[in-house]
């Protein structure tokens, strides 16, 4: 007798496919379904990312769960109407499959009309996923020489700035006409007038705050803001495009040699000459020494603000006594304050070897007090329980809203198919049901992976003991880089009580941080040696609050 087949089906759709293809979810779900009854197998799973897209893992919540179940054996195939739901570029694409075969998982396509188990259908696999890359290279490269073609004969390329806006030209919205904001110009004037007459980007966005103005975006100005409103050549009425290639993958390291630089279509909101007085001033300071901080500060960047919980980072202060000797303090101070001003939030500094010693000692205490790490660990699986209620509510708050949307849609089909609804409120009213439900769902699936790791098995001292007992040793021991690097690895938030002292320790330990940190002995000779070598994300993470 043959065995029945255990199938899991994955269905994707991106944001712009949805909205081409309103049904097309339905439609790879309904395919594989009946491929699945053709041939008697059995379905124990669907996974369905709705308006994600496939360049990335990243926010894909259904492919998350669906390769923790691979893991678990919970089925014998994956099952997807195109490989090119699964992913989009072919390295990620073999890696997934790759995944799955280490879980005796085969992967099969039902338009390509291939599957992994056969050496064959590998090789096949390889060359689709080729292919599939090429064909959507090449459409990223015509529509990159589209914009390329639009920027040199003088027109914007994507979302504009604050100062102005973008304002359709004919009903379907194809052709756009970039207009002025007053209120918003008046501001970038102000902004571009105060950098020429002397003051800083801290200084001004400082300013702005205090008067209660924000950005495009609705948040507080940094110094990032103004500077790149100050960098920004569109203020002048010019067009500047291609400055960065790849933006998504490589940012500011992907600069281009190939700038576009062509006068607008649009208005300027400031002359030209305060343009180049503005660009001189910024190139003389662009060359001005760097402020350079003596010390090496370990906890940038995981220590945070206790007012606005934001990321501290070093700053230091020189007096000099009566004779002339300079004393240099060092401390962590609040990265908002830095950036955004005391309208934001304060410095509330902390010095430096106060918090350093602080957060080593109180590892140094769990690993030589049991009773100490004890009560950390209970406390720990007491916490993990008590999120349970919690996320098993939300769950049911999600549920009800995908089930109302889903008999709203019910509904309007309804309504349509009697005629007393037109196709165009119809297909509007649907497509607006349809982001919502896709919000939901997603929500729901985040929820489903977050109440798996919390159900867990509970936390053993013995394993705590030995983790942490490990970490001491080797941030003791290690040159500073490598002590940094371990530190941002294995702490996961260091945060200060109301007398700006630290208050709690929180430490994150994952399989991989286990396996590539803190599997070699603290007495061995090439610990050091062996301590950075790590590749990929687990799974699962055990914290810890001390």
């Amino acid at each position: 007798m043959n065995q029945t087949i255990r199938v899991a089906i994955y269905a994707r759709v991106s944001t712009e496919e949805q909205a081409e293809h309103g049904y097309s979810i339905d439609a790879q779900l309904d395919t594989l379904r009946r491929y699945c009854d053709i041939y008697n197998w059995e379905i124990v799973g669907e996974y369905v990312d709705r308006g994600v897209s496939g360049k990335s893992i990243e926010g894909r919540y259904e492919l998350q769960r669906l390769l923790r179940d691979a893991q678990d054996r919970k089925f014998d195939e994956v099952l997807v109407w195109k490989f090119n739901r699964m992913a989009r570029k072919n390295i990620d694409l073999l890696h997934i499959v790759d995944l799955l075969e280490k879980n005796n998982v085969a992967f099969r396509s039902l338009s390509e009309s291939f599957d992994t188990t056969t050496s064959m259908g590998k090789f096949a696999l390889q060359m689709m996923g080729a292919v599939g890359e090429l064909e959507r290279n090449t459409i990223v490269d015509n529509v990159k020489m589209g914009h390329k073609q639009r920027a040199r004969t003088g027109k914007h390329n994507g979302k504009v700035p604050i100062g102005y806006r973008s304002v359709k030209v004919d009903e379907r919205g194809r052709e756009t006409r970039i207009v002025v904001v007053e209120e918003e110009a008046a501001l970038v004037r102000n902004i571009f007038e105060k950098y020429a007459a002397g003051h800083g980007l801290k200084a001004i966005a400082n300013d702005l705050n205090h008067r209660g103005h924000k950005t495009k975006t609705g948040k507080p100005f940094s110094t990032c803001a103004i500077r790149d409103i100050l960098d920004n050549p569109m203020f002048a009425g010019k067009i500047r495009y291609n400055r960065y290639e790849n933006w998504a993958e490589r940012r500011r390291k992907g600069k281009s040699s190939e700038i576009i630089f062509a006068e607008g279509h649009h208005p300027a909101i400031i002359s030209e000459e305060l343009w180049e007085k503005v660009q001189l001033l910024r190139q003389k300071k662009s060359v001005m020494p760097k402020k350079r901080f003596e010390g090496e500060y370990l906890l940038t960047g995981i220590i945070r603000c206790p007012e606005c919980g934001a990321a501290m980072t070093a700053s230091r202060t020189v007096n000099r006594v009566k004779d002339g000797t300079k004393i240099v303090r060092m401390y962590y101070s609040c990265s908002r304050f830095r950036s955004e001003g005391s309208s934001v939030c304060h410095a509330n500094s902390i010095r430096k070897d106060e918090a350093e010693k602080a957060v080593t000692e109180r590892i140094r205490q769990a690993v030589n007090q049991p009773h100490i790490l004890k009560k950390v660990v209970r406390s720990i699986n007491e916490h993990r329980s008590g999120r349970i209620k919690p996320l098993r509510d939300e769950q049911a708050v999600v549920q009800a809203r995908i089930d109302k949307l889903e008999e709203k849609k019910r509904k309007y089909l309804g309504l349509y198919e009697m005629d007393e609804i037109d196709r165009d409120l119809f297909a509007e009213r649907l497509n607006d049901l349809n982001r919502e439900l896709n919000t939901e769902l997603t929500r729901r699936s985040k929820l489903e992976l977050e109440l798996r790791d919390d159900q867990a098995e509970p936390v053993s001292y013995e394993l705590v003991r030995s983790l942490v007992g490990r970490f001491d040793a080797l941030i003791h021991r290690s040159p500073f880089q490598q002590r940094k690097t371990l530190m941002h690895l294995i702490v996961k938030k260091i945060t200060l009580d109301e007398r700006k002292r630290v208050g709690s320790v929180e430490l994150a330990f994952n399989e991989e941080t286990e396996k590539h940190f803190l599997s070699v002995a603290p007495s061995a000779d090439n610990m050091v040696e062996r301590a950075f070598p790590l590749s990929g994300k687990a799974l699962s993470r055990l914290e810890l609050r001390l």
